[in-house]
This record gives structure tokens, C-alpha cells and sequence, in this order.
């Protein structure tokens, strides 16, 4: 499916390797160059070696011509599969309307009544980049990001080689922040990008970042990858990034990070700073990513994405040590989807993922990606740990329904329940030796609604047995499932009891 990212074919592999080995050996011959000569008239005195206008040895420069070598025929490479993205969009824009001073007095004409609402369309022009990555007949498929073409009305694709094409949107998505874009040419001149291998990805990789920054056209810099697995972004995204330092600003958005392979490992998303320029925060979306994207783009213009129905929440220490959890890997279940896949499987709320089919689970964003990952109709096994008892659970993964997935009348027990810290405590006045756990984010028209239950509430009893911690919590929560269920709470003083609730089974 994807072209062969044979790196003899891409680069010569072992110069390369070479050169980039023997780029700290040129810098310490330069550094001796300079150092071990009183003056740089003397470097070929102290050394008999023919020397450059800057003092550097011949050997030395040699090397460092050949790391040269090897960068420019990365750049080479890569740029003839770079395009640039220009798209058009229309933005409505209120406009304040005229008053006529004969309305002032005598008031408008019935049919007239909606012309305050005085609304102009504007056309908007935006920029930035993408890489070709299939061909198929005459029909070239360009990656980019979905915030670069999102609510477009026209697209222009132009060329390394300045040839510009009318483009198509053939499927984005805003989870992943992915874009495909199509474009027609019945030459077989045009080069698909070879697209490497993420996961092999280090800390202290060099990498190089291609794009249109700024509307400068085909422009390579180059860094190192600073880290991998970076959470973070534009909310609602699901993606781990790469993280570098290689110069990334507007315009590089969608845009390839290469290895010194010239093989694509991810597309240039988005970077952290407080001017909008580069400060060398840049973060990349790794290629393995979107490969299934791509296939399901092409062949159905959408993605399709496994879903469980749980509600998940990074557990901090606080949590962990209330829930009596030693690990801090793993996703904690708040709330379950009633009828949910999940739901049926046996998952319940306090129960901490800590594995996915027998691999380890870090965090929430990562559990949240190969869920999504899972093909619809999957029986998929989880590690969990519930009530200290490590335990697993097998769920038949479904497609995601984003009706669904918005109903959060349907989440039980509809709230989070957060441990009561010190800080808490003393928010709300409470006593310092104070047990239970503080109700947070309650749900509209869910079970904790119908109860009842307030934000900011202390569920001090669950069926009139008390609980201390989070752990206590969610063992009655369990014991009590598919019976008659009611909370004791602290409000404001006073010991209130909820409403009874029977959660169906």
C-alpha cells in the first residue's frame, strides 16, 4: 500500500551513518585546529596540513562536506513530494445595519423586521503544507492536517516544481487532526513520499522539518527529536506526538518530519509558544498514526473508531492512594455508558486499566488511541485493578456513535467522585478528620441528577454503610449494582440522603 521505504533506494544508508558518525570526530579536529595554534596563520605550520580560508583542515572539512552531502540529498529527496496547501473560505461576519432616521420615529415595515440581522460573507485565504502519499491511476493522495483544510471551499495544491492542481477533500478528521487530499495528473512524474516507521523513533534522532513556513516555499530545517510520546495539543485531539526542536511555524502545519533516511515518521502539527513563532517546541503526529487513516480515507472518506463506552480520567497521586493503587500507570474508569459495551463486558466505575490485550497501558490518551484503533465486532481483553484485586475483563468493541458518545444522561454513576484532600477540606470548612469522597462534574439528566446529587457535595454513605476513601466508594458502588441504591451526603452542614435509584443491569 505504502511505497517501499527500502533506505538503499531513498539514500545511500551506511554513508550516512558514516557521516553522521564521524561528525563528532571532524568536531574535534576543528576543535584542536583552533586550540592548539597560537594564531590561525600557524594551523599548517603545527599540523603540515593543507588548511581552508577558516583554519579548518582539508580531513576535516572533508567530513563535514560529506554530513553536508548527505543532508542536501535528504532534502532532495523529500521536497519533490512537499506540496503547498492554499485553501479559500467563507466566513460570515455580522455587520451593523444603517438606521434610517423615518424608522427611528415610525418604526420598520413588518417584512423588514429581520434586517438588524445583517450578516456579509467574506472570503479567507489560509496556507500550509502537505506530502504526497498514494497513487492510484492518475489520482495523487496528499496528507495534511485537518485544521489546515477545514471548512474550505476551494483547495489549490502546488508542486515542489511549481505545477498547481485543483485538489479534493477526500476525508478529514478532527480527533486525529488528519486530512486527505486528492488531486489529478496523468503524468507519472510526481514523487510519493516514503513513509518510515514511528515507532522506531528515539530521543536524539535527527530529524529534518519540511514545509511552507510563513509562506516561504519548500523550506527545510533541521534538529534532533527532543522527546516521543508527548501529550498535549489542540483539545480533543487523540494523538501522541514527537517532539523537536527543528524550526516549525505557520505554514509547516501538515507538513513531513523526516529521519536521515528521507522517510516520513510524522506530520508537523502544532508548537508551543507564547509569540506564535518557533522557540523550538515543535510537535509532530508519528506517521503509524494515520497509516490506517490513510486506507480508510480512501475507501470510505471517514474513520471509523472502536469505542467501549467508559469515561476515563488521569488519576493523580491523590487518587491513587485513595483508590490504594501503588501503580501510576494505567487509565481510572469515572463513569460508565449504560448499555455500553463496557457496560455488558463487566467493566465498572473505580476500575483501573492498566493493560489492552496483554500490553501495558500508560495513560488515558494512549488507552483512548488503541481503543480507537480496535476494529468494530473485537473482543478485546483488559487488565484491571479493582478493589486491589488485580482482575480481567473481556468487552466486544463496537463503532463509535458520536450520539452516543454526547448522551451523557446515560453515564452512571453520572458524576466523577474525587478524593477529599486536605485542600478540599478546607475549601469547604469541613472538619479535618472528615471521611468520604467530593462530588465533581455532575451530569445533566443522569443518574446523579436524578438523585439528586449537587457539584460539591460529600458522599459520606452509600445504602446507609459509610465510606472513607474513593476505594470504599466504588466497592459499594459494585456491591449495589442492579439494586435499589441511594447516597448519604454532607451539603452545606447538613447530612442529606438522595432520592433512590435502581441502575438497570
Amino acid at each position: 500500500m505504502f511505497p517501499d521505504s527500502n533506505r538503499k533506494q531513498t539514500l545511500t544508508g551506511g554513508v550516512l551513518i558514516t557521516g553522521f558518525i564521524l561528525l563528532i570526530v571532524s568536531c574535534c579536529f576543528i576543535f584542536m585546529s583552533f586550540s592548539c595554534s597560537a594564531k590561525p596563520g600557524t594551523a599548517q605550520t603545527a599540523y603540515g596540513d593543507t588548511v581552508s580560508s577558516t583554519g579548518v583542515s582539508g580531513d576535516s572539512l572533508s567530513i563535514v562536506e560529506a554530513l553536508q552531502d548527505n543532508f542536501r540529498a535528504v532534502s532532495q529527496g523529500v521536497l519533490p513530494s512537499l506540496v503547498e496547501i492554499d485553501v479559500s473560505q467563507t466566513q460570515t461576519v455580522q455587520v451593523p445595519s444603517f438606521i434610517d432616521p423615518f424608522e427611528f420615529f415610525f418604526g420598520k415595515p413588518d417584512k423588514d423586521k429581520d434586517s438588524d440581522k445583517n450578516e456579509k460573507e467574506y472570503k479567507t485565504q489560509a496556507m500550509g503544507s502537505g506530502f504526497i502519499v498514494e497513487k492510484k491511476g492518475s489520482t495523487y493522495y496528499v496528507v495534511t492536517n485537518n485544521h489546515v483544510v477545514e471548512g474550505a471551499d476551494s483547495i489549490k495544491i502546488t508542486l515542489h516544481d511549481e505545477r498547481v492542481f485543483d485538489g479534493s477533500l477526500v476525508g478529514s478528521d478532527p480527533r486525529k487532526d488528519i486530512a486527505l487530499v486528492s488531486f489529478t495528473c496523468k503524468t507519472d512524474d510526481i514523487k510519493v513520499a516514503n513513509l518510515g516507521d514511528s515507532d522506531t523513533v528515539q530521543t536524539g534522532d535527527i530529524v529534518f522539518a519540511i514545509g511552507n513556513p510563513l509562506g516561504y516555499f519548500s523550506t527545510v530545517t533541521q534538529g534532533v527529536v527532543s522527546a516521543v510520546g508527548r501529550n498535549g495539543g489542540p483539545s480533543d485531539n487523540i494523538n501522541d506526538f514527537i517532539q523537536t526542536d527543528a524550526s516549525i511555524n505557520q505554514g509547516n502545519s501538515g507538513g513531513p518530519l523526516v529521519n536521515i533516511y528521507g522517510e516520513v515518521i510524522g506530520i508537523n502539527t502544532w508548537i508551543a509558544s507564547n509569540s506564535g513563532a518557533s522557540v523550538g517546541l515543535g510537535f509532530a503526529i508519528p506517521v503509524n498514526n494515520i497509516k490506517r487513516t490513510i486506507e480508510e480515507f480512501i475507501s470510505t472518506g471517514k474513520i471509523e473508531y472502536g469505542w467501549v463506552g467508559v469515561s476515563l480520567i488521569e488519576a493523580n497521586k491523590d487518587f491513587l492512594d485513595s483508590l490504594g493503587i501503588e501503580t501510576n500507570k494505567g487509565a481510572l474508569v469515572s463513569q460508565v455508558f449504560l448499555g455500553s459495551p463496557a457496560d455488558k463486558g463487566g467493566l465498572l466505575p473505580g476500575d483501573f486499566i492498566v493493560s489492552m490485550d496483554g500490553k501495558e497501558v500508560k495513560n488515558v490518551s494512549q488507552l483512548v488511541r488503541d481503543v480507537g484503533d480496535v476494529i468494530s465486532g473485537t473482543t478485546t481483553e483488559f487488565g484491571i485493578i479493582r478493589n486491589g484485586e488485580k482482575k480481567t475483563v473481556k468487552v466486544n468493541v463496537t463503532k463509535r456513535n458520536e450520539e452516543k458518545v454526547n448522551d451523557n444522561s446515560n453515564l452512571w454513576p453520572g458524576f466523577i467522585a474525587s478524593p477529599l484532600t486536605d485542600d478540599v477540606k478546607e475549601q469547604l470548612e469541613l472538619d479535618k478528620n472528615q471521611k468520604g469522597i467530593l462530588v465533581n462534574s455532575v451530569q445533566s439528566k443522569s443518574s446523579a441528577s436524578v438523585l439528586g446529587l449537587r457539584n460539591g457535595d460529600v458522599i459520606i454513605a452509600v445504602n446507609d454503610v459509610k465510606v472513607s476513601d474513593l476505594s470504599e466508594f466504588y466497592s459499594q458502588l459494585s456491591k449495589n449494582t442492579g439494586k435499589e441504591i441511594w447516597f448519604t451526603v454532607l451539603r452545606e452542614g447538613h447530612e442529606v440522603s438522595t432520592m433512590r435509584y435502581k441502575k438497570p443491569r
